[in-house]
């Protein structure tokens, strides 16, 4: 029996998300599909974290146990031949039985990508974000600033979120702005469900101008979701791969990664 990890990217604009459904219409689905397809026998894959309906990936890592002895191109290549146009194997390898695509991962990265436009996004709509006001990206910094570190964050915690505990590790939210394209970098230990965004409809109502950057500090402090913005839309956002320890060898990015603003 050999373990192999696979790194996804994938466009989630046309899926349910992440997780098998009956419906059939998810990432997974369409992947292990996929998967039987080309080795002629059903694997299972289990992932690095699930996303969201129309959140993007750049770099799912999964694995998958398999009495298959192919190439690493070959698991590439032939997998990718049965899958949509809008979900693609970047890269495939053999790893030890003791890697597990969620338990060894350190830590999550995800990356929203807003406009700023008076007009909707066309040529990338599903792709990005949207704020028709310009944003203050001092202001959006300053707030950010209060949800660095170890909280609880149940007020950015969605009602049907299956997590044990709200208490999460967030590092420093990088925000830059690119042209009429702003880039949210966030990276945790783990997520709550639609934590990322939650902290963004906060995020860019701060940016706004409709609340002071201290707000941010009270919404936390507050531990209620009531107290946070509407959760903003899933278009901008994306999956960027966990952090595994260097002693796995596995690929860190893809070339999915360099199109972004």
């Amino acid at each position: 029996m050999t373990r192999i990890a696979l790194g996804l990217s994938f466009a989630g604009t046309r899926y349910h998300g992440w997780q098998s459904q009956p419906s059939g219409q998810t990432v997974q689905d369409r992947l292990e599909r996929a998967l039987l397809q080309f080795a002629t026998q059903p694997l299972h894959t289990l992932c690095a974290g699930r996303t969201d309906a129309g959140v993007h990936g750049l770099m799912q890592v999964v694995h998958f146990d398999t009495t298959l002895q192919r190439a690493p191109f070959s698991w590439v290549r032939g997998t990718n031949r049965y899958l949509p146009p809008d979900i693609a194997v970047q890269w495939a390898q053999a790893v030890p039985d003791a890697f597990h695509a969620r338990a060894s991962a350190l830590a999550r990265r995800y990356t929203y990508i807003v406009l700023q436009s008076p007009v909707r996004p066309s040529l990338d709509a599903a792709r990005v974000g949207w704020s028709f006001r310009p944003l203050d990206g001092a202001a959006m910094r300053a707030a950010a600033a209060h949800l660095e570190g170890e909280h609880d964050f149940s007020s950015f915690r969605a009602s049907l979120c299956q997590a044990l505990s709200p208490v999460k590790q967030l590092a420093p939210i990088v925000i830059e702005q690119r042209g009429a394209y702003w880039r949210f970098d966030f990276e945790a230990n783990a997520f709550l469900h639609h934590m990322i965004r939650n902290i963004m409809g906060c995020l860019i109502q701060v940016g706004q101008g409709l609340h002071p950057p201290d707000w941010l500090r009270e919404v936390l402090q507050a531990r209620d979701r009531d107290a946070a913005a509407p959760t903003f839309a899933p278009d901008g956002l994306y999956f960027r791969g966990p952090v595994y320890a260097e002693h796995w060898g596995l690929p860190t990015r893809t070339a999915a990664y360099d199109w972004l603003p």
